[in-house]
């Protein structure tokens, strides 16, 4: 998926896989950013595989050929926390200072959704921070609404847990 104006501010969607480099650094930085808002990087255990076809994606969105955003879904299996089959958890969602403001992360948002259910998946998952206003309101404009709580931060009392049920357009 490419969308183009001028040359610079040409950004083209590319599925990598969370293994690759330019995703690793972009991982590297949104740890930083959570440390800056936290105080701490997050501990969630990610693995490359839960991103590879068909049970999950990674992609990133490049500007100019420079990486500036990405984000990823990995299927999920039913749990106690109310974690259904079906569900695609976001994770890593993240845009480079330089390059908000541009509707990157909207974008990366819905084109994992669309994978998602192209991947026969039903519902999205996510947790965010209290500390990440604008995703929650991105999260929110896009019809995410607060689930049942789950994963290592479910009892923190700063995590927030949304979900969205997914639907096959036409």
């Amino acid at each position: 998926m490419k969308s183009t104006t001028a040359a610079a501010d040409t950004v083209e969607f590319r599925v990598t896989g969370y293994a690759h480099p330019d995703a690793q650094a972009l991982s590297a930085e949104v740890q930083q950013e959570y440390v800056r808002r936290y105080g701490d990087p997050d501990e969630t255990v990610m693995h490359a595989e839960d991103f590879e076809a068909p049970s999950g994606l990674f992609l990133i969105a490049y500007l100019g050929g420079r990486p500036v955003a990405c984000g990823g879904w990995r299927a999920k299996q039913a749990g106690p926390d109310g974690v259904r089959d079906g569900d695609a958890e976001i994770k890593r969602m993240f845009v480079i200072p330089a390059a908000r403001g541009r509707g990157l992360a909207r974008a990366v948002l819905r084109h994992l959704e669309r994978t998602a259910v192209e991947a026969g998946l039903t519902r999205a998952i996510l947790e965010t921070g209290t500390e990440q206003p604008e995703a929650v309101a991105l999260y929110e404009s896009e019809g995410y609404a607060a689930i049942r709580k789950f994963g290592i931060y479910r009892e923190h009392p700063m995590s927030i847990c949304l979900g969205k049920e997914l639907f096959a357009t036409a």
